[in-house]
Parts: C-alpha cells; sequence; structure tokens
C-alpha cells in the first residue's frame, strides 16, 4: 500500500504560529477583562482553537487517512465528555451550601 506525503510549506507554518501567537495574546488579554460567568467559557474557547491548529497542521492530521481523522474526532468528543462531567461538579458546588 502506497502512502502519499504532503510536505507542508514554511509560509503555512509561519502563518499557524502567527495565529497561536495572536490566540496566545488574546488569552492574557481575556484574562485582565471581567467577562463575569464567560471567563471560563472564553478561555476554553481559546483554548479549544489553539489545540486544534496544533492538531490540524503540526500533527498533520489535515492530510491523514480518515481512520486517522475519526480516531482525533472521537478522542476530542470523549475529552468534551471528561470536561463536561468535571464541570458538573463545578456547577453544583453552589446548591449544596
Amino acid at each position: 500500500m502506497s502512502e502519499r506525503h504532503h510536505v507542508t510549506g514554511l509560509a503555512v507554518y509561519l502563518a499557524v504560529f502567527l495565529a497561536l501567537m495572536v490566540f496566545t495574546a488574546v488569552t492574557v488579554w481575556a484574562s485582565f477583562v471581567h467577562l463575569g460567568p464567560f471567563n471560563d467559557l472564553v478561555a476554553m474557547a481559546i483554548a479549544f482553537t489553539k489545540a486544534t491548529l496544533v492538531v490540524l497542521f503540526f500533527m498533520q492530521v489535515r492530510h491523514a487517512s480518515r481512520m486517522a481523522k475519526i480516531t482525533v474526532v472521537a478522542g476530542f468528543l470523549w475529552l468534551a465528555i471528561l470536561f463536561g462531567i468535571t464541570l458538573t461538579d463545578y456547577f453544583s458546588r453552589g446548591f449544596l451550601g
């Protein structure tokens, strides 16, 4: 079975690096802005976006087989489930006391 090897250009890596640096600056900025109950949501959205960029470009999932893409999506879904379970504890603490 012959595998295609895709070569990603330097310009793409530099653009992704620049995007990651911009999102890092947005993360720092967001930490100083009071968004009320949305602070955690904004932080998670920024982190998810940065993780997606890393997975797609630096881990070459964009050019991977369909099975590899399904595995990555399943991993992210499992991570979302684990975060959801953790957040149920975090959000229900006010109900008990």
